[in-house]
């Protein structure tokens, strides 16, 4: 497993497991079988609605506290700062720890200012290891860098080989802020898996496609949160730290690039409609488990 260091200096694995759309009831064995492979990343949110089942995990995992890095996020109707407070303590409960090692803001709506800074305070006293934002666009990373004494730890964000998004990368590293790639698939769109190109490049090196999508964002410098909930994806994923793409596979793939959100675009009215009423009607999100 390679690490990567954040800007306050703790290391996060580059690799980690996510849980977006993963029942409660099947969470807990899914988030086991993801220990059993070898993650010890696993990311989360108070919207996801299965903060307890890893929580019971987590608990029955044995695997000791300090060895594990355990993300959730703060969704839009917990914006503000008494409410991410509120929202902090409930999801620490649900989670059955003492302290996070990251919580995020999970959309760039609502009172996130008055979020950020409950967020900076429980930094303070040591109760998150770091924190940070999602699907910040540059103008809202750069305007939290500008007026808050802490950055942004990390920023995750929509990233896979139709939307790289490699300008915005640049403004991350300018500011150090860690990208981590959710749904880093893309949730088979596009025919992903079938790509030509991506199936060649996996071919050379007798991977497959998801492991060569996976080990292009790491070579990028980039964090990637995978999921699935079955246990041979969980292995095939893992084992992507074997092999190293050359820089003419990684500018080959470099083409694939369509320059727009293919998942989630918070400038779009219909997504933002979309995101507002997702807690109270977790249908109308268009994103479906793929792999």
């Amino acid at each position: 497993m390679i690490n990567l260091q954040l800007n306050n200096g703790i290391e996060m694995p580059a690799l980690g497991f996510g849980v977006f759309q993963i029942s409660e009831n099947e969470c807990q064995r899914v988030v086991e079988d993801a220990f059993s492979t070898g993650y010890r990343l696993i990311d989360t949110a108070s919207s996801y609605k299965n903060e307890k089942a890893v929580g019971c995990a987590i608990k029955n995992s044995c695997i000791k506290r300090e060895e594990l890095f355990i993300t959730t996020k703060a969704f839009i109707q917990q914006m503000g700062y008494e409410e991410t407070k509120t929202a902090f303590e409930e999801s620490l409960k649900n989670l059955g720890l003492d302290y996070l090692d990251l919580y995020l803001i999970h959309m760039p709506f609502g009172d996130y200012y008055g979020s950020y800074r409950a967020m900076e305070e429980l930094y303070k006293k040591g109760r998150i290891r770091a924190i940070g934002v999602c699907n910040f666009l540059p103008d809202r990373i750069m305007d939290l860098c500008y007026n808050f004494e802490i950055k942004p730890a990390v920023n995750q964000i929509e990233l896979h080989p139709f939307y790289q998004r490699e300008n915005e990368l640049e403004l991350l590293r300018k500011f150090d802020i860690q990208p981590q790639a959710w749904a880093p698939f893309a949730e088979g769109m596009n025919g992903m898996f079938k790509n030509e190109l991506l199936t060649e490049i996996a071919q050379n090196h007798n991977k497959t496609v998801a492991q060569v999508v996976l080990r292009w964002n790491i070579q990028r410098g980039v964090a990637v949160i995978p999921k699935s909930v079955h246990k041979e994806r969980m292995i095939e994923n893992f084992d992507i730290f074997d092999f190293e793409l050359t820089q003419n596979e990684m500018d080959k793939i470099s083409v694939l690039d369509l320059k727009k959100p293919q998942m989630l675009d918070t400038l779009v009215p219909s997504e933002v409609d979309r995101l507002y009423n997702y807690l109270n009607n977790p249908v109308l999100t268009s994103l479906k488990e793929t792999k």
